[in-house]
């Protein structure tokens, strides 16, 4: 089963441990993290929204102690890591490739090639005027998550510990608004992943495009405050919007611990909810791989294979798990971007 996934840490990944030589790496395989080129290959990985994220200074530090005392600047790692990209694409000899629209996906499908696509995890670099969003947008970014857990000028990412509500902050500052607007009119897509409730609607009265969650779940079923409750997976679904259904444990479990002794059947549990709720067009995935914890049953892209045969197992037949693999990713991007 090809997929196309809506959210990985891979640059991050390779930005903080292999900045040097980051394509090598990646083609010829990474010993931590979930994602490189072989492992991809084995688990059937054939694209996805791949995350440019500004890492906390104090993150760097922990997972690269070298380099505690180097002030980064966080418009330069945002560069950087779309230089990673582009390094990948540059040294694939044709395997990969950066995607600016939909034709161009399904062009990857039935070539076998990698399809990546570039997506801003977190505005706090960008300007409010939007000149540097639509310098991104030149350089190839086609999708925009305003917030990761902290605030910016724009407005307050989701945050707060297990069992919460998403209502834990004000919602978008006039800037946040502009900016929603400033990517409807470039028709990059919106990430609402980690948006709190009031910036989620906030959102949704203002955006012209289909609201899409690249990498969340379900609050009925796990209580995490970044997870949807079933009013906004409603509103996603009359959007015509897609939610990418997440494989952290934390983000799984009922107990919200990031335990990896999870079952895959929490994963099926998550499916259907969203399904019974949102309905078979509105439902895909959204691994989160290299930023999160996963089951074990899982490990990494490798095991995909085994999700696939947990679903086909709980009665999912084959247009659905097409549907949930690569049909609504393709399906949303391509009424987003209007090619």
């Amino acid at each position: 089963m090809l997929t196309f996934d809506g959210h990985n840490d891979l640059l991050l990944n390779l930005w903080l441990h292999h900045r040097e030589a980051p394509a090598a790496a990646f083609f010829d395989g990474i010993e931590r993290g979930h994602l490189d080129f072989p492992r991809m290959q084995q688990g059937g990985f054939g694209g996805g929204l791949f995350a440019i994220f500004i890492p906390p200074q104090n993150y760097i530090a922990k997972m690269v102690p070298q380099q505690a005392d180097h002030p980064y600047q966080p418009l330069e790692i945002m560069w950087q890591q779309l230089d990673i990209l582009q390094q990948i694409a540059d040294a694939s000899g044709g395997r990969a490739k950066i995607c600016r629209t939909a034709t161009e996906i399904a062009q990857c499908r039935e070539q076998g090639v990698l399809a990546m696509v570039a997506h801003i995890e977190g505005a706090d670099a960008l300007d409010g005027e939007g000149e540097l969003l639509a310098a991104f947008y030149a350089a190839g970014v086609r999708s925009i998550g305003p917030f990761w857990n902290l605030p910016n000028r724009f407005g307050t990412g989701v945050s707060g510990s297990f069992p919460a509500s998403p209502d834990t902050g004000p919602g978008l500052t006039v800037a946040g608004e502009t900016l929603i607007q400033q990517a409807n009119a470039l028709r990059m897509m919106i990430d609402v992943s980690h948006m709190n409730e009031k910036a989620f609607w906030d959102t949704a009265r203002i955006s012209t495009a289909p609201l899409v969650a690249s990498h969340s779940n379900a609050h009925a079923l796990c209580a995490q405050p970044r997870n949807l409750t079933d009013a906004q997976l409603g509103a996603i679904r009359d959007s015509g919007g897609v939610v990418g259904i997440n494989f952290g444990n934390a983000f799984l479990r009922p107990d919200g611990k990031r335990d990896s002794d999870t079952p895959l059947a929490e994963i099926v549990k998550h499916c259907d909810h969203l399904l019974r709720t949102m309905g078979s067009d509105h439902v895909a995935l959204g691994s989160d791989f290299d930023g999160i914890s996963t089951p074990d049953a899982l490990g990494d892209v490798s095991g995909l294979p085994k999700l696939f045969a947990t679903l086909r197992d709980a009665g999912y037949d084959q247009a659905l798990l097409e549907k949930l693999a690569w049909g609504n990713w393709q399906r949303v991007l391509h009424a987003t971007w209007q090619r």
